[in-house]
């Protein structure tokens, strides 16, 4: 059985020389999934910690035991979706008393896709102070494996958890279609199937899977949209596990003239998003430039018709 007892004797070591302000949240990372990648720094502000605001108070009470930290339940207080107005009042309460409060949420850093950002925006109406404690992020550790050259200027945006209505979904990916930047999405594994089937229409836009990251079963593959539910479904076990999955940038082909004229010839037979949707498949444009240029298309049709 691993043992950590080492670990909170270096934690002490390495960090218990700093300066640990009293009336203040300290956002702690913990593991998306080893339990070997909490730092330090991690361990020892949950033992110096007053009280240890979490998501799920047993999910933390387990993971404490791991490391060997014994709290008392009236040591942890629950703060989570379905109750983070409230709850933040009684951090407040708690730091005004000069208590040192931490906030884990259940895997990751807090505040990003998890709860705690209500919590951190009420502390600065009121003035209290709020303290990072760096460590596991699933986004970023994505992106490290996906290719992307982000001091060359692939930039991303955050787009977590789309919605769960199929009809909200499919809006919310056509309009991240023309987004010519990155896009990081997460997903649960009994959506991922739906997922899949929603970003078909990008095409041959280039998606990079990570499932499970830090588990033993960790699995990181580069593919298609278009490809990823026939992947998905070659194995059931594909399906397991927590994802995060980075839509790579839309590749800008070189300015021809061939995509329009593809444009023209598919808008004249078909309906404008019909149209659209294939000519970025068979050309690689951006899809937002062929848009704009079917409208404009379908513009002079409609004026040409007038006459």
């Amino acid at each position: 059985m691993t043992t950590y007892a080492s670990a909170l004797a270096a934690a002490h070591d390495a960090a218990a020389s700093q300066h640990y302000p009293q009336a203040a949240l300290y956002l702690v990372a913990t593991p998306i999934g080893n339990l070997a990648d909490i730092s330090l720094r991690a361990l020892h502000v949950l033992q110096l910690a007053d009280t240890i605001a979490c998501e799920d108070t047993r999910h933390t009470q387990a993971l404490l035991r791991a490391y060997g930290i014994d709290k008392p339940g009236a040591q942890l207080l629950a703060l989570h979706q379905h109750n983070e107005s409230e709850a933040s009042q009684q951090v407040v309460a708690r730091l005004r008393q000069g208590q040192r409060v931490a906030y884990v949420s259940d895997a990751g850093t807090p505040a990003i896709s998890d709860p705690g950002a209500r919590l951190v925006a009420m502390l600065a109406t009121e003035a209290l102070r709020a303290i990072p404690i760096p460590g596991p992020s699933s986004v970023t550790a994505a992106l490290s494996v996906a290719g992307l050259d982000i001091s060359a200027g692939d930039t991303f945006v955050f787009a977590g958890f789309l919605p769960s209505r199929s009809t909200e979904r499919a809006a919310r990916i056509d309009s991240l279609a023309s987004e010519p930047r990155a896009i990081v999405l997460l997903e649960a594994p009994h959506r991922i199937d739906a997922l899949a089937c929603a970003l078909a229409p990008l095409g041959p836009r280039k998606l990079t899977v990570a499932r499970e990251l830090t588990k033993q079963f960790e699995q990181v593959v580069t593919l298609s949209a278009a490809e990823f539910a026939a992947w998905l479904a070659q194995d059931a076990n594909r399906a397991r596990g927590e994802f995060v999955l980075v839509v790579h940038p839309q590749v800008v082909a070189a300015d021809t003239g061939d995509d329009l004229r593809v444009l023209q010839l598919l808008i004249a037979e078909l309906p404008l998003k019909t149209a659209v949707r294939l000519a970025v498949e068979i050309t690689g444009s951006p899809r937002n430039r062929l848009y704009d240029a079917a409208l404009a298309l379908r513009r002079q049709q409609d004026d040409t018709s007038s006459d």
